[in-house]
């Protein structure tokens, strides 16, 4: 529900938040704390428990951009924030052309991408069926955590054991030959080692999510000098930058709210 506003004073500023990360979340616990700001999450509904949420919340796809569009222009949006997983490129592609269409001011937030370091054994790819076609000659037993919708591009792989993490149960098709661990990060480092040793793991897939949640395993793999098939993150739209501002984390983003004054909404 919209928080009440006492009569006679502006209606509270309405930010869209495209969810779906940590930095998500903690952006829509700062900006429901204001006062000045009405701030509503949406999720793309592929986790059927998300965990709490401050401010609203709504679920679903929109409809494509213009269906984002015709919300924004409906619901009196102020500002949208990208704040979605870095491979959710569709959604991105979506929010630049409906921040277009509808002039509303737009910021992405995209945590900075994991840099290989010293001792590491990375194999970078630029998708992941180019990743399933690299592991046959890096390893046999393949501890798997692109997340549960990217199973099926390693289907076709028999002969290789894989254990596949995910928030979820996936569904098929899965490798033949599959162990499903259900866990919610975050993880340590000497738990990801822990891991890799019980299950002999020789090889780690992952995509270049970026953030601290998850990169204890890059740790785990470097100390065990196991190579790691690192999915590259896909590139923002090409006109991403000369619709909306590009920033790294939550501070990022509510400077960048703080210094916009209140858009004026004529048309929309």
């Amino acid at each position: 529900m919209s928080r009440p506003h006492p009569a006679g004073e502006p209606a509270p500023r309405h930010v869209l938040i495209l969810g779906g990360t940590t930095e998500a979340r903690r952006l829509a616990a700062e900006l429901a704390e204001r006062p000045c700001v009405r701030v509503t999450t949406s999720l793309a509904g592929r986790v059927t428990r998300p965990g709490s949420l401050a401010g609203e919340v709504r679920t679903g796809g929109f409809g494509g951009a213009e269906g984002l569009a015709a919300w924004l222009r409906g619901r009196h949006v102020d500002a949208l924030v990208d704040a979605t997983h870095p491979f959710a490129g569709t959604i991105t592609a979506n929010a630049v052309r409906a921040a277009a269409a509808t002039g509303t001011p737009a910021v992405i937030l995209r945590r900075p991408g994991w840099q290989a370091g010293p001792g590491d054994l990375w194999h970078p790819v630029a998708s992941l069926a180019e990743a399933a076609d690299a592991l046959p000659a890096l390893g046999r037993r393949v501890f798997l955590t692109t997340g549960r919708l990217g199973l099926a591009a390693f289907a076709h792989l028999s002969g290789l054991h894989f254990v596949a993490r995910s928030v979820e149960p996936p569904e098929p098709p899965l490798p033949p030959d599959t162990r499903v661990l259900l866990a919610r990060g975050p993880f340590t480092p000497a738990g990801e080692r822990d891991l890799l040793r019980a299950h002999r793991v020789d090889v780690l897939v992952t995509k270049d999510s970026g953030g601290a949640a998850t990169a204890a395993k890059l740790t785990a793999a470097r100390q065990l000098a196991l190579p790691v098939v690192v999915v590259r993150r896909p590139p923002l739209p090409e006109d991403a930058d000369a619709v909306a501002h590009v920033v790294a984390d939550v501070p990022a983003v509510l400077e960048w709210l703080g210094r916009r004054e209140r858009p004026r909404l004529s048309g929309r």
